[in-house]
């Protein structure tokens, strides 16, 4: 994980950018892929329709889980409210997966009983746009996790990743129908089917994973621990609890300093740990607790 470079003011204005550029994509290629398939009626352009009503929900649950998200602590919460960005990503899933789960079904229906696709042309407008669109977007959405490592726009991100291959999948099929080859429609679209919902498993896995408390990454705990034991007096580190919510990290460690040094030295030691670990992730609210050695 990188070292956020931006105050908590702009990671707060970023966020916000990310999940209205978000929404305001999603509409609008609803509204384009709703004309499209109704023109088509490609089982393809239908798997990108439902993806994309379901980029609509998504997007919309993140604008409101972020803005819920950044408030900061209160009495009730004296952790923060970080959570609702994983409750976003595990309702993302969700979606994600009922989507999938539909076109799969129509892609069958389709390679049961074949239909010709009607005008594909007008359909490969529409997904080109939609692929100039989604790159626009994708650029906005990896400047903003790369300062804030957020994981709800990372969640959407990872959703309109996948929406490239659907797009460009998509085109290839309606193009394959122009040939005459009518179940490669049915087929892309299952196969895109199956490919959304690999990503729904593993959006849905993450979040779990921030909602159970799971530990930070191995070489963010190894950096902290280093940076403890290179405080003068520290004899040993041991104990380091760590855990995500939300844009806030919360690590909890033991000190095993010398029983001759003072309650002030000690507690003076236990500042520079604090200091130390802070300052390399500003996100992290660290918690030193002094043993003696």
């Amino acid at each position: 994980m990188s070292k956020p470079t931006v105050s908590s003011e702009e990671r707060a204005r970023l966020l916000r950018l990310a999940t209205r550029a978000s929404v305001a994509v999603a509409l609008l290629l609803i509204g384009l892929k709703t004309l499209a398939w109704l023109q088509t009626g490609s089982v393809s352009l239908l798997a990108g329709l439902i993806d994309s009503l379901m980029d609509g929900a998504a997007s919309l649950i993140n604008l409101v889980a972020v803005a819920y998200a950044l408030k900061p602590a209160d009495r009730e919460h004296r952790f923060g409210h970080g959570k609702a960005e994983a409750l976003a990503g595990l309702a993302q899933s969700a979606f994600i997966t009922g989507s999938a789960l539909l076109v799969l079904l129509q892609g069958i229906d389709r390679l049961l009983h074949p239909t010709a696709v009607d005008d594909p042309w007008s359909g490969i407008a529409v997904m080109l746009f939609s692929i100039a669109a989604t790159l626009g977007l994708l650029a906005v959405q990896h400047h903003v996790i790369r300062h804030t490592q957020s994981t709800a726009v990372g969640a959407d991100a990872l959703h309109y990743r996948s929406d490239l291959l659907l797009n460009l999948s998509i085109i290839a099929a309606l193009l394959l129908a122009q040939l005459g080859i009518q179940h490669a429609d049915a087929l892309f679209g299952a196969g895109v089917a199956l490919f959304i919902g690999y990503g729904a498993v593993r959006i849905g896995i993450h979040a779990v994973q921030i909602l159970m408390d799971h530990e930070l990454p191995d070489e963010v705990r190894n950096e902290a621990l280093a940076l403890a034991r290179n405080v003068p007096d520290v004899v040993g580190v041991h104990d380091l609890r760590t855990r995500q919510s939300g844009q806030h990290w919360f690590m909890q460690l033991h000190l095993e300093l010398p029983a001759s040094l003072t309650l002030a030295q000690a507690h003076e030691r236990g500042e520079q740990v604090r200091l130390a670990i802070s300052t390399r992730f500003p996100q992290a609210d660290v918690l030193v607790h002094k043993d003696p050695a």
